[in-house]
């Protein structure tokens, strides 16, 4: 088993930037004001060979005194402690520069009680950090007054005395295994869960992955960064990336509401199929039209859910008919994406998301042999031949597969710019009905054929 590191303490103390620190990479975003990170966010880290598995945990707030029933930090305080309990290694951190306060001696005193005995004590480190230099280590003595039996002075954000934590970490895992591990090998299947704010993206990644990982509040923007979970399948590895619900950029007026819509898009680009959220009882959206637009330019693989459908089939003037019309309207440009309906809520119709996705993605990466393409080109001009430009006839000679994810097609041609647009639709349309590509795009590029001798 990979080795679990939790990442723990009250809010804003530096934890998303040790997060960032440990992995190698800006994964987790970092902001001054406290409240930032709220799920557990989940990261890999490698250190002299061996594999490990990071983790994120929102402000750890101590006295549930202070909280509302129902409130979101509740929440977080509820996904810290879950945090805690998988943990091979608790990182318990503490700001140096704020000193030690009553919160951090109550988050001790819950730590103590959660990991039981003395043996399971020496699991938590004690981690003081903004220990930018020697002269910060003395002020950092207070902190043993919480009594517990390691101390280490970091600089998260400047990376000093990164080595030693590493050290300390190995040290607490027994029997830690040589892994070898090559970073860029990876067969997982990676899915990106995109949507309008409080459309119910939390809730269905809990629904896939089988437990409360992601916090769910009615507050839209609960989810302020992308959060990967990663789950076994019989067919392999899957990961799952909640992102945080992406507005209109006008109504977007915090510079980390802006980030977090960034890294939205960039969860786009480095996964392989995306699952576009639909509010079903009010129906696509021009945003959501926008965000069907950016999948499609990015070249990913796409299927449509439509959400709270437990909720439309009460209603007496929604059903599966208008929605169909609806999605034709606003997301007419992605109508080769499968529609599925589900409830995030109860459940329903979720059973077949990850089979449709496996369906998908075979088609995301299918490749068509350059003979059978040939074959299929003739046939399609010969049914219907291309325009002529300027009363001259436009000839393709040749056409052939270049690439997967999205499957790309060249077609070599006396006169490249005489294949207008409608000819190109009708081509991606007989392509998909001669071979499927249900949910993916498909790219088709026009080349002029050279002549024998000619340079490239």
């Amino acid at each position: 088993m990979t080795p679990v590191i939790a990442i723990v303490g009250r809010p804003n103390v530096g934890k998303s930037t040790l997060f960032n620190r440990l992995i190698g990479k800006r994964q987790a975003l970092v902001d001054d004001r406290p409240g930032v990170t709220r799920d557990r966010h989940y990261g890999t880290a490698q250190f002299e060979g061996r594999e490990f598995v990071i983790v994120d945990t929102g402000g750890f707030e101590p006295d549930l005194a202070l909280l509302e029933e129902g409130d979101m930090f509740r929440t977080v305080r509820v996904q810290a402690e879950a945090a805690v309990q998988e943990a091979d290694v608790i990182l318990f951190v503490v700001d140096r520069a704020a000193g030690l306060t009553p919160a951090d001696r109550l988050t001790a005193d819950i730590l103590r009680k959660r990991l039981g005995d003395a043996a399971s004590e020496r699991r938590m480190l004690l981690v003081v950090n903004k220990c930018d230099g020697a002269a910060h280590d003395h002020d950092a003595a207070e902190f043993w007054e919480l009594g517990l039996p390691d101390m280490l002075c970091i600089s998260a954000e400047h990376g000093r005395n990164t080595y030693e934590l590493w050290d300390a970490v190995t040290e607490r895992i027994p029997d830690l295994p040589e892994q070898d591990f090559d970073p860029e090998e990876t067969d997982e299947l990676r899915i990106a869960v995109l949507g309008r704010p409080n459309i119910g993206k939390s809730t269905l990644v809990n629904r896939l992955i089988g437990e409360d990982r992601h916090i769910v509040h009615d507050m839209p923007g609960t989810t302020m960064d992308a959060i990967d979970s990663v789950i076994e399948t019989p067919e392999g590895t899957v990961r799952l990336v909640d992102t945080a619900g992406i507005r209109r950029k006008a109504r977007i007026d915090d510079q980390l509401e802006t980030w977090a819509t960034l890294r939205a898009i960039k969860a786009i680009e480095r996964c392989h199929v995306t699952l576009l959220m639909v509010n079903g009882e009010e129906g696509p959206s021009k945003q959501d039209a926008r965000l069907a637009a950016l999948i499609n330019d990015r070249g990913r693989a796409c299927i449509v859910l439509v959400n709270r459908w437990d909720a439309v089939q009460k209603m007496e003037d929604r059903n599966s008919r208008v929605l169909a019309d609806e999605l034709e309207t606003e997301l007419g440009h992605i109508s080769w994406a499968p529609v599925i309906y589900i409830s995030a809520l109860t459940g329903k119709g979720c059973h077949r998301i990850l089979s449709t996705v496996r369906t998908v993605f075979e088609q995301f990466q299918k490749r068509i042999t350059t003979g059978q393409l040939n074959k299929f080109l003739e046939g399609a001009v010969e049914a219907h031949s291309v325009p002529q430009r300027y009363h001259h006839p436009v000839r393709l000679n040749y056409m052939t597969q270049v690439r997967v994810r999205p499957p790309t097609f060249v077609i070599f041609s006396n006169t490249p710019e005489g294949v207008k647009a409608p000819y190109k639709r009708y081509l991606e349309n007989r392509l998909r009905s001669t071979y499927g590509f249900e949910g993916t795009p498909l790219r088709i590029q026009l080349r002029k054929k050279r002549k024998p001798g000619e340079t490239r």
